[in-house]
């Protein structure tokens, strides 16, 4: 099998990163077994056979880890499609939530708690909104999506958002939002920051912060509170990205989001035993798009600086669409709404199936007699999957 580019730069150079002083957590150590892995026949293999001539296919097993680019296309059209039965009749916002980089190296080296704490930062601040009459008065649905990454892979931590412009009252009542945000920028801006400042403040007093060796300085008391009236000072800046008028839209734009990796292998544009060339999107747009080039280990420190921590959720939901009481708030609201505008359209296929109706490729046809006639015949399986 032809390796993928990012398999390529792994293959270079990840033994040199590890015998740098680079530091590799178990997970990012990890991400990157994955991806030197995946497809590579290391992980085992299924074979499959024509009925009609004979012919006999090997195909090498994914590693389905999340950091991987090569493992997301399935995974995220299914979260898509299961999310089409959860749209309401309303109108949808995207809306963005950036941390001051400032904050960088504190999160990183506090990265499950600060990260949870900016999803709940997130949530609160557009439930409580929403709550006022003045705004929506009812409690939306809100899928987050964790990024910590910008177009050249450097650490920058944000939060996108799609929220309903609709949602359930205390009566229980249906109450949409006018066409525009229903949330003014300045209020959102104002309400995020008091919020996440005062709630990471509390950490710091119950000393549930750790400090690396970048943000030593932060442990003195007056430091931080320097560090604080500094972050207080700065202008915070919720962004409103785009407004969907419906949701099916707003799903397969999100669907960009949910299962995006750092850098997918198409914006790699060639990779040398050296370094590695890729493209970003101009600075400003309608900018052309640009092209960074970095040395394979810069790459791959970079790209592991991105791999979450073990078991943390980057994509969230809040308001009606909660886990505990999604079933009951959708069955709700559909009922007052009269109609449930989408269905799921995957539900029951195999693999294989879904194969087939979303990028039309049948791997039961036989690629050398043309019968479809392929059938399954053995698997092999690596032996740390057992």
């Amino acid at each position: 099998m032809n390796k993928s580019k990012i398999q390529q730069i792994w293959d270079f150079s990840y033994a040199d990163y590890c015998n740098s002083d680079f530091f590799q957590s178990d997970i990012q150590k990890k991400a990157s077994r994955a991806i030197m892995d995946c497809k590579s026949g290391t992980l085992g293999y299924s074979i499959s056979e024509c009925t009609e001539c004979g012919h006999i296919e090997i195909h090498n097993n994914s590693c389905r880890n999340r950091n991987c680019p090569n493992c997301q296309a399935v995974n995220k059209e299914i979260w898509v499609d299961k999310r089409r039965a959860e749209v309401i009749d309303s109108s949808y916002f995207h809306v963005v939530f950036t941390l001051p980089h400032e904050l960088n190296h504190l999160i990183y080296c506090n990265q499950k708690s600060l990260y949870g704490l900016l999803h709940r930062c997130c949530a609160e601040t557009l439930l409580e909104l929403s709550a006022n009459k003045k705004y929506l008065g009812a409690t939306p649905g809100i899928i987050q999506v964790l990024h910590t990454w910008n177009q050249e892979l450097d650490y920058h931590v944000h939060m996108h958002c799609i929220i309903s412009g609709g949602g359930l009252t205390q009566e229980q009542k249906i109450r949409k939002s006018k066409d525009k945000f229903f949330i003014p920028v300045k209020v959102l801006r104002d309400k995020f920051k008091g919020k996440y400042l005062s709630c990471l403040d509390h950490m710091y007093q119950q000393k549930q912060l750790s400090f690396s060796s970048s943000c030593e300085k932060l442990r003195n008391s007056y430091e931080w509170k320097e560090f604080k009236n500094d972050l207080y000072a700065k202008e915070w800046c919720p962004y409103i990205k785009e407004t969907f008028n419906g949701f099916g839209n707003a799903l397969e734009y999100l669907g960009r989001y949910t299962h995006k990796i750092a850098i997918s292998n198409n914006r790699i544009l060639s990779v040398t035993e050296k370094e590695v060339t890729f493209s970003a999107r101009g600075k400003s747009s309608g900018d052309p798009k640009r092209k960074i080039t970095l040395t394979n280990q810069e790459f791959i420190r970079r790209y592991l600086m991105h791999v979450l921590p073990h078991s943390f959720q980057k994509v969230r939901y809040y308001g009606f669409l909660n886990n505990r009481s999604k079933a009951k708030n959708l069955k709700l609201i559909f009922k007052l709404q009269g109609h449930q505008k989408f269905r799921q359209r995957f539900t029951g296929l195999s693999i294989a199936e879904l194969l087939k109706v979303v990028w039309n490729f049948d791997i039961t046809i036989c690629p050398a007699c043309g019968c479809c006639s392929m059938k399954p015949v053995g698997r092999t399986y690596a032996q740390n999957d057992w």
